[in-house]
């Protein structure tokens, strides 16, 4: 690349993160004038004022009524359209045998303008594509697209599930290209605990699971390591079901379903993730997670794992709110410039 080309790129890289100071300002500010926006950004005002002036043009930022004078020259005044783009966010979900996609569309801060349930007796791509397309029909300022699923998505291509229909589908690829949209397909897990972990509003950046044991299915873990999501190198990380508990896998799975084998299984696990990740939290969810069984699983770990560095064991409640919290949060990073401002936990 030659320098004329270089400073011409280095140019429209600052003046994109520039626009997206402005913008996340306007958010968290729910109204601004060029000062006040210039003092939140560190941007000059000259610099806010010939952003904004092409934010409004597009629509995106909303010049309202005239902030009262003190004398001088009224100051103008600006708000985000926070209907200026939508995202639509679907998960799939198995439970005992029953499939079904949640879905929900929100503006631009994540307040939900439509949301529902639906019941499949089998979900495929075709499934999914389906109600992307409902959706954007019925929003045609959906800008993004976010996908859930139990299992896992490598160089987007889902290659394990809980859905067996969903395996090998380029989800990512085909909704992108067919609909013009940026689109995320990540792992239930991953968006379980991001939704939780962003619920906390911790002060500093803490270590957290999510380990979830639903009935009919695999156990599955979700990491937040030192306020980051943890993949790992093939996005293998969670997988806590294929840990070498010494038994087929055909034999824990009978094993889970059973309360006097599976707070054994439940110890292991939770044992092995403190060994490895040295968790604050981890929370427990799904049905064959009861109350009762926590102090039991508790006790359990402490054969493996001295007591002052056993974690809060707790079962969370509701874990579906935090799912979808999480999948509307990473659907709304997609739609910011790649040079986060708010840092991505992709």
């Amino acid at each position: 690349m030659n320098k004329i080309n270089q400073i011409a790129n280095n140019s429209i890289r600052v003046k994109k993160i520039n626009q997206e100071l402005i913008k996340q300002a306007l958010k968290s500010m729910k109204e601004g004038t060029k000062s006040t926006i210039a003092t939140a950004t560190g941007l000059s005002i000259a610099t806010c004022g010939n952003i904004l002036n092409e934010l409004m043009e597009t629509g995106e930022v909303i010049e309202t009524e005239l902030e009262a004078s003190n004398g001088g020259r009224p100051a103008r005044r600006f708000i985000y359209n926070v209907d200026f783009s939508y995202i639509a966010c679907i998960y799939a979900k198995i439970e005992d045998g029953q499939q079904s996609l949640t879905y929900a569309v929100t503006n631009s801060v994540g307040e939900r303008v439509d949301d529902g349930y639906i019941k499949a007796e089998s979900i495929d791509a075709t499934t999914i594509d389906h109600l992307v397309g409902t959706l954007i029909q019925a929003y045609n300022n959906i800008k993004a697209v976010g996908i859930g699923i139990p299992g896992l998505v490598h160089r987007g291509v889902i290659n394990i599930c809980d859905i067996n229909t969903l395996i090998h589908a380029p989800l990512e690829s085909l909704l992108r290209e067919k609909y013009e949209v940026e689109v995320t397909v990540e792992n239930d897990m991953n968006l379980t605990v991001y939704g939780f972990y962003k619920q906390q509003d911790y002060e500093e950046d803490k270590t957290i699971v999510v380990l979830t044991f639903i009935k009919g299915a695999f156990p599955g873990a979700g990491m937040m390591i030192d306020g980051h999501i943890h993949k790992g190198n093939t996005r293998f990380a969670g997988e806590v079901s294929f840990l070498p508990f010494g038994i087929s896998r055909d034999e824990q799975f009978i094993r889970l379903g059973q309360t006097e084998t599976f707070i054994p299984l439940a110890a292991h696990t939770i044992a092995s993730l403190t060994a490895v990740i040295n968790p604050e939290t981890i929370a427990l969810t799904g049905e064959q997670v009861r109350q009762e069984d926590v102090p039991h699983i508790y006790q359990s770990c402490l054969v493996f794992i001295p007591e002052e560095h056993m974690p809060h064991l707790i079962v969370l409640d509701h874990p579906d709110d935090y799912y979808m919290n999480g999948l509307i949060a990473i659907t709304l990073e997609s739609l910011t410039y790649s040079l986060q401002l708010v840092e991505k936990r992709r």
